[in-house]
């Protein structure tokens, strides 16, 4: 990731990385072209392929960030030990607030781009369905039936990827607020005040960096 170009040539694979991604989140998949990105980074276009050996190789490696990030990390919040179903679901929260956990605009950039290219798409459905797999056993560890921890999972997942999509720019102060309802209405438990209050702590370190 870090090896450095002989020569004149100053660019790692990471800065043709950050240029890829940069270019995938402001225009999409098809923003991301060689030369521009060469022009963008001062380089020649052959030092292109010092690290990679085609513009889809290129797209294989923004593709596997996204899985080895978004959905690494939102699978591990969800296998997080925790004493109730309660505060588990509040990690998941937590990872979906953090920023240097669940990247919303990249998450976004990938589910248009999977509209365009059935490899992408197909990749993006095997992601849900891993997502929705570690939150299905999340709440089947805390004792719900098989079904209705699929159910609990899907609803909690797809809200929380609506959410996001719907941009509401809520009031931090209404988001804490209602923190409680959120998790008697994903859970069906009443979450102890003790463990509403952490939350909301944590809330406070993460919104800001938001």
């Amino acid at each position: 990731m870090t090896e450095t170009l002989t020569g004149n040539t100053k660019v790692t694979r990471d800065d043709w990385l950050r240029a890829a991604m940069d270019a995938l989140l402001s225009g999409g998949a098809e923003r991301v072209k060689i030369l521009t990105l060469a022009e963008r980074l001062g380089v020649s276009r052959s030092s292109f392929y010092w690290y990679f050996h085609s513009r889809q190789d290129l797209m294989d490696a923004l593709l596997d960030h996204w899985l080895a990030t978004n959905t690494r990390l939102l699978v591990e919040a969800a296998k997080t030990d925790a004493p109730t179903i309660t505060a588990a679901v509040c990690n998941v929260f937590a990872c979906f607030i953090d920023p240097t956990q669940f990247d919303t605009q990249l998450d976004f950039a990938v589910r248009d781009w999977a509209k365009r290219t059935v490899k992408v798409h197909d990749v993006l459905m095997q992601s849900d369905d891993q997502r929705i797999a570690a939150l299905t056993g999340m709440f089947t560890r805390y004792g719900y039936g098989a079904g209705e921890s699929l159910i609990r999972a899907r609803v909690l997942y797809y809200m929380q990827i609506g959410y996001n999509d719907a941009d509401l720019h809520e009031p931090l102060a209404a988001r804490m607020a209602a923190i409680p309802d959120y998790l008697l209405t994903f859970t069906g438990r009443v979450a102890p005040e003790a463990e509403i209050k952490a939350y909301r702590a944590r809330m406070l370190q993460i919104m800001p960096r938001a």
